[in-house]
């Protein structure tokens, strides 16, 4: 394969791509320079006037949990160096990078990984016809016929490809459909949260990149949604170069590929994702230096902007009207006869899925709550509620108990209006209600936290506390419609903006926004009935001081020593700061294995292998694997497993105890009590490697020759 890299990128064609590279980013870095200082500039009025959005209704976690490792388990990877299959332990951590162990004895002896995948702009396929079909479509006039491999055969019924539009393809398969579910479920998680890589919080690059890359597409009369929108700004900057690049090479390379189908595809696969590599390290070098060079320029930035803000004002709304003048009239008859008639299906089509999934976060907050309330009822009050809120703290994480959120986004189309407006995927869309979904439920969840925590300084009895349990519940959803629908809103108002702009790229006359609001008012949409903002409804609940996160096993564990109260919770007096701070870097896995009554738990059916020679092979991979010696953890288990041996590959698994059941006492109270309680129909006006010793976990890729390069 190494003759196909020296064949058709020899040194000429690779000067070639970096002159080219280097045009693009020299346009782009134009862009972004101008738009950093009105970001500047946009940053300091804000700062100076005051103004911002409403006050949220609930609680925002500012200390991540971090140190926590998502899942683990193994994968079986293809190797394209060998083109055989090897077992891998595989685990997530809380940066949602798959890192990629020879094997789990490597881990516990802190071997560094082999590689951690970035999944920023990649896809989860399921199938080997899928992948099929993306890469027929990479390379037009390879197609192979359905049901064939190109690239590799899967020894099981159950593979999961990572495939990727220019960069290399990862490929892994499962023992059984059940492992197949829950890797799905949680590498779908690492998607979405590395294609959210710019952080919200950054005032002024943030804005100027995303303007930048904007304004810099328009003037390639390239507009609406840009699905390559995704990573961090490198990612993005690599992605807008192979956008232009890419095609270009295709057609000048693809015609002198040789072989079969199969073999030209590997070829174009290791080209491309070469290609990229070099566009990524020469576009992070050309991005770090030039924003090193506006970061020392900022203060004198500041200091103009400072003295002249009054005039930059006047000026700036001087020219706006003179603009407003001449074009309004003609883009307020544009927006009326072409884009207005469409909006209320726009909002139609974003909405349903959009406010079931929200529906779907309270009631899932809701069951998680109540159970744990009767369990706390039945299995000795404030002594069990530690380990359940263990397990609830973790709830936004947990990628298989919020899948039920997440899929109400699926059925999302835009058929007939992508066409229309021009917008290529509605990805963009799913992915950011998706991730405003898991920061709900995590922020209805630290609320509900730090609310509990502060009651339990009352010592109350277990009769007490799950009174207050409820009424605290309650009183977060409450909170938690109103900042729903405020999540909502902005989702309609985004999506009607993204799909209006490549038919008209001006600011929206007076009857755009009208027309907005009239079908967001809409009983059905629940935009604006419950997204008032609640003045009234929690005035001491912001004042809460934000601290280190809550130990729960340790401080209900700790209750009855602590003062010789049976009922009063506390922390023994010789927990210093640092050792609250080491517990809260511990690592806990979010989900465990050995958690029953997970939606993908289903006995595994008798695998039907591709290769019995396969299937053998990995079969003893895994004896071998399991015979292995282990050292002693330095921290907890993984998944929060107790020390156990596997079970072999194919043997029938253990029954697993079943749970103590949650309903063997209800409190008093009838059914509907159970139910989730329904927002207000009110229109207006409501009142409402750290300690356990594992090395550092670097954001890294593996080439062919096992090379670790940041990525």
């Amino acid at each position: 394969m190494g003759d196909v890299l020296s064949t058709h990128l020899d040194d000429a064609r690779r000067q070639h791509i970096a002159e080219k590279t280097g045009k693009i980013l020299t346009e782009f870095l134009r862009f972004y320079e101008d738009q950093y200082g009105v970001a500047l500039f946009n940053s300091m009025r804000h700062e100076i006037e005051g103004t911002g959005a409403p006050q949220a209704q609930l609680l925002w976690r500012k200390v991540p949990l971090d140190e926590r490792i998502i899942f683990s388990g193994n994968l079986f990877q293809y190797q394209e160096d060998s083109k055989k299959w090897r077992n891998r332990f595989s685990l997530v951590p809380h940066n949602y990078g798959l890192v990629l162990y020879e094997n789990k004895v490597a881990y516990e002896r802190q071997v560094p990984p082999r590689a951690v995948i970035n999944s920023a702009g990649y896809k989860i396929l399921t199938s080997l016809d899928q992948y099929l079909e993306l890469v027929g479509n990479s390379l037009p006039g390879t197609t192979s016929k359905s049901g064939t491999a190109p690239v590799l055969k899967c020894p099981t019924q159950f593979p999961l490809i990572l495939w990727h539009p220019s960069a290399r393809h990862y490929y892994f398969c499962m023992m059984t459909e059940a492992e197949q579910d829950k890797w799905q479920a949680v590498l779908q998680d690492c998607v979405r949260h590395c294609n959210n890589g710019i952080p919200e919080d950054s005032k002024v690059e943030g804005p100027a990149f995303t303007d930048a890359i904007r304004m810099y597409r328009q003037s390639k009369e390239l507009y609406g949604t840009w699905e390559m929108l995704c990573g961090n700004e490198v990612q993005i900057l690599s992605n807008l170069v192979m956008e232009e690049l890419g095609p270009e090479l295709k057609a000048e390379l693809a015609p002198r590929l040789k072989g079969k189908p199969q073999e030209r595809q590997r070829q174009w696969i290791q080209i491309s994702d070469t290609v990229y590599r070099m566009v990524y390290e020469q576009a992070k070098a050309r991005f770090e230096a030039v924003l090193s060079k506006l970061q020392l320029a900022r203060p004198a930035m500041e200091a103009v902007i400072r003295t002249d803000m009054d005039q930059i004002i006047t000026s700036k709304e001087h020219l706006a009207s003179k603009i407003r003048a001449s074009i309004l009239p003609k883009a307020e008859v544009c927006v009326r006869n072409h884009v207005q008639p469409y909006i209320p299906s726009i909002l139609e089509a974003l909405m349903v899925p959009t406010s079931q999934g929200f529906t779907e976060v309270r009631d899932v907050f809701f069951k998680e709550v109540t159970d744990m309330n009767l369990n706390v009822i039945n299995e000795g009050g404030i002594d069990k509620l530690g380990e359940y809120m263990e397990k609830l703290s973790q709830l936004a994480y947990h990628p298989l108990k919020m899948q039920s959120c997440y899929e109400k986004m699926e059925p999302l189309r835009l058929d007939g209006l992508q066409q229309r407006f021009d917008v290529s995927s509605t990805s963009v869309f799913k992915q950011r209600a998706q991730i405003l979904m898991r920061e709900q439920m995590d922020n209805a969840v630290y609320t509900f936290e730090t609310l509990l925590h502060q009651e339990l300084g009352k010592g109350p009895t277990k009769e007490e506390l799950c009174k207050s349990i409820q009424r605290i519940l309650e009183r977060v959803l409450k909170a938690e419609g109103a900042s729903g629908g405020r999540c909502r809103s902005q989702l309609g108002r985004g999506g009607c903006a993204g799909g209006r702009q490549p038919a008209v790229n001006a600011p929206t006359p007076p009857s755009g926004p009208a027309a907005v609001k009239e079908a967001a008012v809409q009983r059905k949409h629940n935009l604006y009935r419950d997204s008032v903002v609640m003045h009234n409804s929690d005035p001491n609940l912001h004042l809460l001081a934000e601290g280190l996160p809550i130990a729960w096993g340790e401080e209900c564990s700790g209750s009855r020593d602590s003062a010789g109260d049976p009922g009063s919770p506390g922390i023994p007096e010789a927990a210093t700061l640092s050792e609250k701070r080491r517990r809260a870097k511990q690592v806990v896995s979010v989900v465990q294995d050995e958690e029953v009554g997970l939606p993908f738990e289903a006995v595994p059916e008798p695998l039907t292998p591709a290769s019995a020679d396969s299937i053998t092979e990995l079969r003893g991979l895994l004896a071998r694997e399991l015979q292995a010696e282990s050292p002693p953890l330095a921290g907890p288990l993984l998944n929060g497993a107790p020390a156990q041996e596997s079970p072999q590959p194919g043997a029938a698994p253990e029954a697993a105890s079943p749970p103590a059941s949650p309903l063997r006492q209800l409190p008093p109270g009838k059914a509907s009590d159970l139910e989730p309680p329904k927002p207000s129909d009110q229109e207006t006006g409501e009142q409402v490697s750290g300690p356990g010793g594992r090395p550092p976990i670097h954001t890294t890729t593996e080439d062919g020759a096992g090379v670790q390069t940041e990525f």
